[in-house]
């Protein structure tokens, strides 16, 4: 079973939501520090994040932008200001200090609704191979395109951009849902905002921070973020 992940500076209410979370049989960690959180996020399969906004050192959303791949998130925090921007991260819900019993049950009952409908969706869709056809329709243009030739997808909010030949139109699909979708032998996250084809890798070389850069055979330069450059590297190497 995945994780969840409670971060937060406050221990106390780490250990009393941990303790709520357990008793309806999640498997649950936390951290008191966002640095400390990032080092779990990287060992273990996190499901959820139950995060804290304001924090000494770095913010909840500053968190995120690290990531290459987000959870479903919850935020916690004791300002009720920042609920607009936490939407804005796509948060399935909101939880304002002192959090009340009832409305975190409310959460609860929100995660397990949102565990079932990923399951029937798993359940129900195949992964998506480079030999396979899609149809894609930006306004009034419309495609019939092998995933083979689609080189690059760009994250734009919600929408997501396809490159292909000389074209490039918008999706109304998340990045993180054509991630789960797409072959991973063929198709690779390179960061929070890219999804590479390697076949169309033609150059790599070190770059910042650990990371690579990778040039494809259209031209496009894309950054590998430090921690996919280890995945990237194990899946190129014999």
């Amino acid at each position: 079973m995945n994780t969840i992940l409670i971060i937060d500076d406050e221990k106390e209410i780490c250990e009393s939501i941990k303790m709520i979370l357990e008793y309806e049989g999640y498997t649950v960690d936390y951290s008191t520090s966002a640095s400390k959180g990032l080092t779990i996020i990287e060992e273990k399969q996190i499901s959820c994040l139950l995060l804290d906004i304001q924090m000494p050192g770095k913010t909840g959303f500053e968190l995120l932008e690290e990531l290459d791949s987000v959870p479903i998130v919850v935020f916690t925090t004791a300002y009720d200001e920042y609920a607009l921007k936490a939407f804005e991260y796509n948060a399935l819900d909101y939880l304002l200090k002192p959090i009340e019993p009832k409305r975190l049950e409310e959460t609860v009952n929100k995660l397990i609704e949102k565990g079932r409908k990923k399951v029937a969706v798993e359940s129900d869709t195949e992964t998506l191979t480079e030999s396979d056809q899609v149809f894609v329709k930006d306004g009034d243009r419309c495609w019939f395109v092998k995933l083979e030739k689609i080189r690059l997808l760009e994250s734009e909010g919600n929408y997501v951009r396809l490159f292909f030949e000389d074209n490039k139109p918008l999706i109304l699909r998340t990045l993180n849902y054509l991630d789960e979708r797409l072959d991973s032998k063929v198709f690779f996250r390179a960061n929070r905002k890219h999804i590479i084809n390697l076949k169309w890798v033609d150059s790599i070389e070190p770059w910042l921070n650990g990371g690579l850069l990778v040039k494809l055979k259209d031209g496009h330069k894309v950054e590998v973020s430090r921690r996919q450059a280890v995945k990237f590297k194990d899946m190129l190497s014999l």
